[in-house]
């Protein structure tokens, strides 16, 4: 799939997944996409664990309370390293969110679906839980859980503003 497709067709599915299981080498693909995105003095922050064992999904499901997680084939856990890289400030938070754009326009362009779920790790404990189960070290940050699969059914992206009214050349709002 050409970019631009791939950026018109990326939508946020919630739903339940098929039971067709993600092969090892996209999951690489999509993964190689998120390295490859950039970061703040090329720090590199984001770190990327991907689960297929179901035991593990259906636990973060649970977890996270979705239900639908259940049915994904795929997860992929985003977490970050937050040590300072530049006059005391970490681009942690603008790494990630780099890195996240590219997989999800990766899994798109692949004929995947997926959802940015990063509001409900927020509360309950939810990462340190995911952490623990995931093994992740103590100074690494639990910033994005991303399903992968092939959705049951279909969806579209939402409608979005036109041009008109979120971009302007020269001035703003000109």
């Amino acid at each position: 799939m050409e970019l631009f497709e791939a950026v018109e067709r990326r939508y946020s599915y919630r739903g339940d997944f098929s039971g067709s299981p993600v092969p090892r080498e996209d999951l690489i693909q999509i993964v190689q996409a998120g390295i490859q995105a950039p970061s703040g003095k090329n720090s590199q922050t984001s770190e990327f664990v991907i689960i297929t064992d179901k035991g593990d999904i259906q636990t973060i499901a649970e977890i996270i309370g979705y239900k639908y997680l259940k049915t994904a084939p795929a997860l992929i856990a985003v977490f970050s390293d937050r040590t300072p890289n530049m006059s005391g400030y970490s681009f942690y938070r603008e790494d990630y969110a780099a890195a996240v754009e590219n997989i999800l326009l990766a899994a798109t362009a692949l004929g995947y679906s997926s959802l940015w779920i990063d509001g409900a790790l927020r509360s309950d404990d939810r990462i340190e839980k995911i952490s623990r189960l995931l093994g992740a070290p103590d100074d690494r940050l639990l910033t994005v859980v991303l399903p992968i699969g092939i959705a049951v059914e279909e969806g579209t992206q939402k409608e979005k503003k036109a041009f008109g009214e979120r971009a302007w050349f020269g001035r703003y709002g000109s």
